[in-house]
């Protein structure tokens, strides 16, 4: 099964490889929402840690087998859709259960409103609708496209904001989704039009998983501090080098 990189396919084994010239392999997760596909996929191209395959997700369900994990080390969801079948569900948790990293940017917080479990292993959740979540009513979330606002980090000791200081950013913002107890926030933002904490760490099961909020367009994926956090994100989630 083939990885892409820029001039090559990757080898196995990527646990570790910083120190040994093995790059972390990554399983990208698109489709459901339209984006700039060539310039997203820039930012993994030209990352030369690691090496990527991009897979629709309605080709998700074969790369979520055993056999096809041993493939790669971390899984980025850049997708947004509702339907997964229960064959998916298990295979997806299984998964993480063996320590795949997982890494949810953007949209992807949006995905799967009728899985509960969803919402566990990715430290929240996106309303598009109203709902009501342990017995708690909650609102339909909201969006802005176009803000300017500034970016706090709000753990500069953790290693995916590793030199990351507060930043300003052109991206969409979300407002009223859920962020839950066991999410420990990495940014923050105070833009009136998003909520409080943007990005996180947690783990589920044996997985480490970060989500980012940021991403929308090339605006986010230019800033050079999105493309470390987003680097450092993969790194840590794959359990390299901390």
């Amino acid at each position: 099964m083939a990885f892409l990189t820029i001039a090559a396919v990757c080898v196995c084994g990527a646990r570790g490889a910083d120190h040994q010239g093995v790059k972390i392999r990554v399983l990208l997760i698109t489709g459901g929402h339209g984006f700039e596909t060539n310039r997203f996929f820039q930012l993994f191209e030209t990352n030369t840690e690691m090496a990527f395959r991009a897979v629709e997700h309605t080709n998700m369900a074969p790369f979520l087998k055993g056999d096809a994990a041993r493939d790669y080390d971390v899984i980025v969801l850049y997708d947004y859709w509702q339907d997964i079948t229960e064959e998916m569900k298990t295979d997806f948790v299984a998964r993480l259960k063996e320590g795949k990293g997982l890494v949810v940017l953007h949209h992807a917080i949006c995905s799967y409103q009728h899985w509960p479990e969803y919402r566990r292993i990715v430290g929240g959740r996106y309303y598009l609708e109203k709902d009501v979540v342990d017995g708690v009513e909650k609102e339909p979330s909201s969006y802005q496209h176009g803000r300017h606002f500034e970016i706090h980090v709000a753990d500069l000791q953790h290693p995916v904001t590793d030199g990351v200081h507060d930043f300003e950013i052109h991206d969409e913002t979300y407002k009223g989704f859920d962020c839950t107890a066991d999410a420990h926030a990495l940014l923050t933002t105070d833009d009136p039009e998003s909520s409080k904490v943007i990005a996180w760490s947690k783990t589920y099961e044996a997985a480490r998983v970060v989500f980012i909020q940021s991403g929308h367009d090339h605006f986010a994926w230019d800033n050079t501090n999105y493309q470390r956090l987003l680097r450092q994100a993969i790194r840590w989630t794959a359990r390299v080098g901390n």
